[in-house]
């Protein structure tokens, strides 16, 4: 039988001494309004609204729903004359900058800048002739915008697939590059690039590839991922493998479902991988037959409580009063319930014992509000 020790001995080098996550690629550093990106800067998170943009109060609404859960940078489809012209607006009263994200159509594009976005996704390649690239680039540059060149698989050029045999990772690099090559040509070089796929691995490979091709900043995500939970999970896996890697400057989740449910998820990866945290993390433990309590329904009234708090700690809920406060040592504030009684904690030390099983949520509720109240105060 292999012991975990003498497994480890026959672990390649590498994977004992790299850190985890690895020291992230060095890309050129940009900014899309206030937010820098690339270099030194944190790696960013955003979202796309799923209003449309011609409806100047429910698209705002959205953007701020975004902006109070985490998202840093905002995208709006631009589809038509009716949809730039409304951007003027948006963009007076954006709490955060925003992309316009724009296909085949270049005055659209020229419209949104002047409307005020701080940046574009195009891809300059379909946006039209040479003379419309040039209008595209000289509005860019005058206003201090960068582009994004977006290549999803779906969208490679036919005789890219053709030469590849398929929308495959190579045929999605040499796609963006012959991208970057138009706005480079005009000396443009405020330049990020996304590469996404449906497939998982297929997003992976190309992100490798790209990485190691230039060092403009990296825009990552797993594109058409699914629906909440199946996108979750596929983003996570791809995300997490690129961040792990040290590939990635800005992400986005993409789920089939609210965008603000894209937010809740894009910080657990970032969290989970110690690059960055907002708000508090949650630790519950599974439930088994010795719970005694709706640990389910406990955690996720918790959970829902925390919900737009920003503060960074831990808080945890147990399912046994036996082991809970020293399973959660660690934790900030924790709660954990047993036979028709329960405990509150910090740092594994039990501040309230609660009788009654109906009694326990809201006591640790107004534990809770005391905690918080205490660190805002500065306590």
């Amino acid at each position: 039988m292999t012991t975990p020790e003498a497994s480890l001995h026959h672990c390649p080098e590498h994977f004992v001494d790299t850190p985890i996550p690895a020291p992230r690629a060095r890309t050129r550093s940009l900014f899309v309004g206030d937010v820098g990106i690339g270099g030194d800067n944190p790696v960013r998170v955003q979202s796309m609204t799923n209003t449309d943009t011609r409806d100047v109060d429910a698209t705002l609404t959205q953007i701020s729903a975004l902006a109070s859960a985490g998202c840093e940078i905002v995208r709006l489809a631009v589809l038509d004359l009716e949809a730039s012209m409304a951007l003027k607006k948006i963009c007076a009263a954006t709490p955060v900058p925003l992309i316009a994200d724009i296909h085949f159509d270049s005055r659209l594009a020229v419209q949104a800048v002047e409307a005020g976005v701080r940046g574009l996704r195009i891809n300059p390649g379909n946006i039209g002739g040479a003379d419309k690239v040039d209008r595209v680039v000289h509005a860019a540059r005058a206003a201090g915008v960068p582009i994004r060149i977006g290549v999803n698989s779906g969208s490679v050029d036919k005789d890219l697939l053709r030469k590849h045999g398929g929308p495959t990772p190579a045929a999605m690099v040499e796609s963006a590059l012959e991208h970057v090559r138009l706005l480079e040509e005009r000396g443009f070089d405020a330049i990020k690039i996304s590469l996404k796929s449906s497939s998982v691995l297929g997003t992976v490979a190309a992100y490798r590839l790209m990485a190691k091709t230039v060092d403009y900043p990296l825009h990552i995500g797993v594109t058409e991922a699914g629906t909440a939970m199946r996108g979750a999970v596929k983003s996570s896996v791809g995300l997490g493998i690129l961040l792990a890697e040290g590939i990635g400057d800005t992400l986005r989740v993409s789920l089939t479902a609210d965008p603000v449910e894209e937010m809740l998820v894009a910080w657990e990866i970032l969290r989970a991988l110690g690059l960055r945290a907002r708000g508090p993390e949650i630790v519950s433990c599974p439930t088994c037959g010795r719970t005694e309590i709706g640990l389910i329904e406990l955690a996720a009234a918790v959970e829902d409580r925390l919900r737009g708090v920003e503060e960074i700690f831990t808080v945890a809920v147990m399912g046994c009063v036996v082991n809970g406060p020293g399973e959660a040592r660690e934790a900030d504030i924790g709660v954990a319930g047993g036979r028709d009684s329960g405990l509150i904690f910090r740092k594994g030390e039990v501040v309230r014992k609660v009788k009654g099983r109906a009694e326990l949520l809201p006591a640790f509720m107004e534990e809770l509000e005391k905690f918080l109240d205490e660190r805002r105060a500065g306590a």
